[in-house]
């Protein structure tokens, strides 16, 4: 029986101006990028010249539409929560921040449209990733629980460590906390189990691919290869994530045992009874291997004629993949798991946004870490040299901003330090064949991104949609400042020793 575009639930999104807000960028993404593949060599590298030239002259206004986005994103949650539900009111206001910057970059400078190009289609790339992700893991509805004691909780947490690096910290939240929070409804004290997986599965588990987190796809797009994460990073990753589950499960044994004491016998055996396991919309499983593959492929495999994948062919493939699951999951599955495109129709329309009025940032900052000038503002050095400090800076921003902008621009500045224009789809590349410091800085970078946007419920986007699922199940989390309480007292103090082994000296 036929299904149309409507009955397949889309109306909404055709109502929503982020909808079309996409569409517009996505028209005039193509109509720019064809001149500007068509270019012969002298023109790209005159068009690269100008570009890198702007960084300099860009006056430091033009970061402020960036500034003040980031901050919104950050305060009005907490003071304007009601108003800033809707995504129209968001919409309006990425539009008032970003359009006038739009309009003074095409206008006062001759590479400005181009740089604008080459952000949307990162935007682009980055958006239909996401929304793979999160399409395809929304369809698989995992049915039962474990029982709620320490040891299982721990081992659901672990699972959640690995799992995140390969479907998104966003796939493996959506996936994993329902039956955390099923395995633990009869259980007095549930708070610090989401906060923790909120630290492991939301945040730390994603550092090992591309895929893990927004920041290293975002490096991935800028010529990281794919293997370089794992193979770079995976001491900082078993070090954290297995530091936290060592203080977790002490942590819920303590709280188990207290909680044991003070229940009826009757309650504790409530406790240790569990539904079986089982997984409903496996096929979807094999449609996250096509999109692993697909990264992988993109970065690692070359058509014949030796010649790169032309820009489109991944993102359609993705997508490709993303609209195959949907149309072969049971709508079951996805009404289970509270399935809406609310979540990544909001991502979509904060994050054109993002990388729109990121640009001047990631030229000013690039500009300022050359080593042959710009580097002292306003009298004040511009001091960032060694990669604990790239470490703590990335992970401080990355706590209270977006971990994604701030990883980009940390990565321009570094680029900078070592002569490298943050300019082009490869750039980081070349960064990193600078030798062993440049690797250093950008495993800083990398660590602090992902790692720090556990400190905050808005370092991460994954981060409150937790909350707000552990709320619905009548799970009281703490505030803004209670969760923080919580990270300072835990996260920061294996953050200081994760500074002492990686990078210091």
């Amino acid at each position: 029986m036929g299904v149309s575009f409507f009955q397949l639930g889309y109306a909404p999104m055709m109502k929503s101006p982020a909808f079309w807000s996409a569409l517009l960028a996505f028209v005039f993404l193509l109509a720019m990028s064809q001149p500007i593949a068509a270019q012969d060599g002298a023109a790209h590298a005159e068009l690269q010249q100008k570009i890198a030239e702007m960084g300099p002259t860009l006056p430091l206004i033009t970061v402020l539409p960036f500034v003040l986005l980031l901050l919104c994103i950050a305060v009005l949650p907490l003071y304007a929560a009601h108003w800033w539900e809707s995504n129209v009111h968001k919409a309006y206001v990425v539009v008032g921040l970003s359009a006038p910057l739009m309009a003074y970059l095409v206008a006062m400078h001759w590479a400005g449209g181009h740089v604008l190009v080459e952000q949307l289609r990162e935007y682009i790339s980055f958006m239909i990733l996401l929304a793979a992700l999160y399409v395809i893991s929304g369809g698989i509805y995992v049915r039962g629980s474990l029982n709620g004691t320490p040891l299982a909780n721990t081992a659901l947490l672990g699972l959640g460590a690995i799992v995140a690096s390969f479907i998104g910290t966003t796939g493996a939240s959506v996936l994993l906390i329902r039956p955390l929070l099923r395995a633990n409804k009869t259980r007095q004290n549930v708070a610090h189990i989401v906060v923790f997986f909120i630290f492991v599965v939301s945040n730390c588990g994603g550092l090992l691919t591309p895929l893990g987190d927004p920041p290293l796809f975002m490096g991935f797009l800028k010529g990281v290869p794919f293997e370089w994460t794992i193979v770079n990073l995976w001491q900082q990753w078993l070090l954290v994530n297995v530091l936290l589950l060592v203080i977790f499960n002490v942590w819920d044994q303590i709280v188990f045992a207290r909680e044991e004491k003070e229940r009826p016998g009757s309650q504790l055996e409530e406790v240790m009874k569990h539904e079986p396991i089982g997984v409903s919309g496996g096929l979807n499983f094999l449609f996250l291997l096509g999109v692993v593959a697909t990264i992988y492929c993109s970065g690692n495999v070359k058509l014949p004629g030796n010649q790169p994948w032309p820009w489109g062919m991944q993102q359609g493939i993705m997508a490709g993949l993303a609209i195959a699951a949907y149309l072969t999951t049971a709508n079951e599955n996805r009404a289970q798991n509270k399935f809406t495109f609310g979540p990544i129709i909001e991502v979509a329309v904060l994050f054109i946004g993002i990388f729109i009025t990121m640009a001047p940032a990631l030229l000013i900052l690039n500009a300022w870490g050359q080593p042959e000038g710009g580097r002292e503002i306003l009298g004040v050095k511009f001091g960032m040299r060694e990669p604990w400090q790239f470490f703590w800076v990335s992970g401080a921003l990355s706590s209270f901003l977006d971990n994604a902008p701030t990883y980009m621009t940390m990565a321009a500045t570094a680029c900078g330090l070592n002569g490298v224009a943050a300019e082009g789809s490869d750039y980081l590349k070349t960064f990193l064949a600078q030798g062993p410091t440049a690797v250093r800085l950008l495993k800083a970078i990398s660590c602090g991104a992902v790692f720090m946007g556990a400190n905050t419920y808005i370092g991460n986007g994954p981060n409150f949609m937790v909350k707000a699922i552990a709320e619905e199940n009548n799970v009281r989390m703490p505030s803004f400042f209670g969760y923080m309480l919580y990270s300072c007292g835990v996260l920061i103090p294996i953050f200081v020793l994760v500074t002492f082994v990686f990078f210091r000296g």
